[in-house]
């Protein structure tokens, strides 16, 4: 029998999915995360915007053209959201919510709409095997109440998991690379191990790890003395900036300012000099102004980021940004296009400063990743091969590198 796992959405949702396949090989299923013949059908959905919600409607009828025989079990931020419209989908046999999904595979088989709150961090079985990059989900939940997003109205208050259980899935992991996963990673705290404490406790562990999504705030001395104690957590820091402009953050009620996140850059910089610094940016937001907009723009060359991503308002039912007056389309199309074109200028100019020079990269099924998360394409790379590689040349999306040793 073979089942699909199908994901949308982010890091923690792809992280659950490759637990739930853990699991349901253990109950004997041969599993698939590409979208094609099964015999049954698990759809991780995603609810951060009407698009990837209506991606996750749309997932059930492929499902369905592929085997229109095999049951379709719904889980995730979109059937949360509306569990009773998935419910009725022709096919869909169960829906469970974001939360509980380690009653997923116990309801395998069950039919009706399962949903509960849930309290304590959910523990799943660890993930399907890699070789080469693991997702560790450390924590779930969110208390910030961004005004535009609806995710912590799915996916409940923050929790986190257990430091002793994180160390010992990552421990037994068997990955080269393990990448921390949250909803608000920024807020893990188990007693009295908090974020930093956490990154010291992975010493211990023989792969590298890399962090999730950050906020601004949780950037301090402790922080970054913590992941140069463990020596093993690579320089690459997701630091979600979505607006350059005081007034838009504090409409979004995000709790930093303009300064407050450049110097949190600054910080990083001066632990690592070669840190790379990704970012998400929202143009358009109802309350942006031009010399707002134009506030992200110089963000973007202030901040030195390595990558940007740059994406258009969208409201969300049930958010508090919703109620406001929406900007025309066109002006978040344009604006959109601007964010893009300046981040692709900062790749360009942050990957130049590397060209030449030697460093260590993981390699995937197409392509690595160096330490700083640049992308780098080596003849002769094999998957799961760690490799120090000389950067060459250019290329749209990274690098063109030759391995010079195999380590």
């Amino acid at each position: 029998m073979k089942a699909c796992v199908f994901t949308l959405g982010c890091k923690m949702n792809e992280a659950e999915s490759a637990s739930l396949m853990r699991g349901l090989e253990e109950l004997g299923y041969e599993t698939t995360d590409e979208l094609g013949y099964a015999d049954v059908y698990l759809l991780n959905t995603c609810a951060v915007t009407a698009e990837a919600e209506r991606k996750s409607r749309q997932a059930v009828a492929r499902a369905r053209r592929f085997n229109p025989d095999a049951p379709v079990i719904v889980c995730g931020c979109a059937s949360e959201r509306d569990a009773e419209a998935f419910a009725a989908r022709e096919g869909v046999t169960l829906v469970t919510g974001a939360m509980h999904k380690d009653r997923v595979l116990e309801l395998f088989g069950s039919r009706g709409i399962f949903r509960e709150a849930e309290t304590a961090f959910c523990e799943l079985p660890p993930p399907k095997r890699s070789r080469t990059r693991a997702f560790l989900r450390v924590q779930d939940g969110c208390n910030r109440f961004c005004s535009y997003c609806i995710i912590p109205h799915l996916r409940g208050r923050s929790r986190s998991r257990r430091a002793e259980s994180v160390l010992s899935e990552a421990l037994a992991c068997g990955a080269k690379e393990i990448v921390l996963t949250g909803v608000d990673l920024s807020s893990y705290r188990d007693g009295e191990t908090d974020l930093s404490g956490l990154v010291r406790l992975l010493g211990k562990v023989p792969a590298r790890i890399r962090l999730g999504s950050l906020e601004a705030g949780i950037v301090d001395d402790d922080l970054l003395a913590g992941m140069k104690e463990a020596g093993n957590v690579m320089p690459h820091f997701h630091l979600s900036l979505q607006s350059g402009s005081s007034a838009v953050l504090r409409a979004m009620n995000r709790k930093y300012t303009r300064e407050e996140f450049l110097s949190a850059c600054e910080k990083i910089y001066a632990a690592f000099p070669d840190a790379a610094i990704t970012t998400d940016i929202i143009a358009g937001f109802p309350t942006e102004t031009e010399r707002d907009f134009e506030a992200s723009l110089s963000a973007i060359d202030e901040a030195g980021f390595s990558r940007v991503h740059a994406f258009p308002f969208s409201p969300r039912a049930g958010t508090a940004a919703a109620n406001l007056p929406d900007l025309p389309a066109s002006v978040k199309r344009e604006r959109t296009a601007r964010l893009i074109e300046a981040g692709e200028r900062a790749e360009k100019r942050y990957l130049s400063g590397f060209l030449g020079r030697e460093m260590t990269a993981l390699f995937e099924t197409d392509g690595g990743y160096t330490e700083n998360y640049l992308r780098v394409y080596a003849d002769g790379a094999r998957e799961g091969e760690l490799c120090r590689v000389r950067l060459v040349k250019a290329e749209k999306d990274g690098a063109r590198a030759e391995i010079t040793e195999v380590l």
